[in-house]
């Protein structure tokens, strides 16, 4: 229960932020005809910004069951990376349920706290940052399709930026305390720049361009400076 309560804490400033930018999302799931139920389901279930505002949005378009599964599968491809990297926090002998369901957990943010928790990784803390965020998620794109456009666009905007901060409480501490991971920080930074703006590799989508820096930057990093197990 200690575990599960730590990852209830730690989830609390994802919650917020998913609540603020799921608003926003309600707003465009309103616009296309789903009500507040039907909103609440789907983002329950889904949990994923890019994949929902192109489920919508083909929704909206209407778009066949085939289109917005394969949207779907191409916006989320690189939570598949985010679990596969998990596996190496498990302890050994973690049932395959306990993967099963921690996986099921999984979103970029909760991933960022779930890969930096010390040591071993107990499914119970990533639970509990399921516990408290995804009902927030829920609950946001609810409250967008219920308020509508109430709200200016720039404001729900704003609200969001307790994820960017979130993110940077993650990465910071330990990039101070390993130069190693400080260095492959920077260098994600600057490559993420470069490829926004180089033809072509600027054209891909930015979950695609993701997965690619990801595969290439973690393999250097484990090639030229792995971590040495006892």
């Amino acid at each position: 229960m200690k575990i599960f309560l730590s990852g209830l804490r730690d989830g609390i400033p994802i919650a917020l932020g998913y609540y603020a930018v799921a608003f926003s999302l309600g707003i465009i799931a309103g616009n296309v005809g789903l009500d507040a139920f039907m909103g609440f389901i789907a983002s329950f279930f889904t949990r994923a910004s890019a994949g929902e505002y192109a489920g919508y949005t083909l929704a909206g378009a209407q778009a066949t069951y085939i289109e917005v599964i394969g949207m779907s599968l191409i916006a989320n491809l690189r939570y598949l990376l985010m679990s596969t990297a998990l596996t190496q926090k498990f302890r050994p002998g973690t049932s395959l349920f306990k993967r099963i369901i921690t996986s099921a957990c999984i979103t970029d943010e909760i991933f960022g706290i779930s890969i930096a928790y010390k040591g071993y990784l107990n499914p119970r803390y990533t639970l509990g940052a399921f516990a408290i965020s995804t009902p927030a998620w829920a609950l946001g794109c609810t409250s967008g399709i219920i308020a509508g456009n109430i709200l200016p666009a720039n404001i729900v905007s704003a609200l969001s930026v307790a994820l960017y901060g979130m993110f940077i409480a993650i990465i910071i501490p330990p990039s101070k305390k390993d130069r190693n991971v400080g260095i492959a920080v920077c260098c994600s930074f600057a490559l993420s720049g470069l490829c926004a703006i180089m033809p072509i590799i600027s054209e891909w989508s930015s979950g695609t361009r993701i997965i690619l820096l990801t595969i290439l930057i973690s393999a250097a990093a484990a090639i030229i400076k792995p971590i040495k197990n006892e």
